[in-house]
């Protein structure tokens, strides 16, 4: 069994079946979420292991919403223009001016934060409902999931998990696709 799938079977699992998941995977009331790491080329394995934890949760009650974030990127992209006129303007103006035309779109035009609120559920239970906000990756090299978490404060009553990409780095930790710059200012527990 690999070290990701042990954490996600012996920490993460035990803590969503309780009846009320959201002290054990957050201190603070008002953030009930947590970030799951594991690293980028595993991503085929972990959504096989998370197909396998909603199974497993759903069993035990639990009603389990997935957010994806690819989808919320097209979401996003389709917003501003149609996907082929993206392709278009990526060969025409270069892939660095896109990646930060896309960062604009997600940051400003069709927030991120708002497209990812929008797929909750409408009246969570959070005795009930888990959220799992997957597919972070595709977001990579144009918008960082730092601060996703923060910006979804208050927004956010259902325990959520966002499955982050990455490695981590001293205690909290964490670097984007195993690339980019650490970001320690995660307030969010880390399984």
């Amino acid at each position: 069994m690999s070290e990701f799938v042990q954490r996600l079977k012996e920490r993460l699992e035990p803590d969503l079946s309780i009846a009320d998941p959201r002290e054990r995977i957050s201190t603070y009331h008002d953030m009930p979420y947590a970030l799951f790491r594991y690293a980028p080329s595993e991503e085929f394995e972990l959504r096989r292991q998370v197909t396998m934890l909603e199974t497993r949760l759903t069993e035990r009650g639990k009603r389990i919403t997935r957010i994806s974030l690819a989808e919320c990127l097209e979401e996003a992209m389709q917003s501003q223009r149609p996907l082929t006129e993206w392709y278009a303007a990526e060969r025409e103006q270069g892939v660095a001016t896109i990646i930060q035309t896309l960062h604009a779109v997600l940051a400003e035009y069709a927030p991120l934060v708002d497209l990812v609120a929008a797929r909750m559920p409408p009246d969570p239970d959070p005795r009930r409902d888990v959220v799992f906000i997957l597919r972070a990756g595709a977001l990579f090299p144009a918008y960082r999931t730092f601060s996703l978490p923060e910006q979804l404060q208050g927004r956010v009553s259902a325990p959520t998990i966002l499955f982050y990409p990455g490695d981590l780095e001293g205690a909290a930790g964490l670097r984007f696709m195993g690339v980019l710059q650490a970001e320690h200012n995660y307030r969010a527990k880390i399984y």
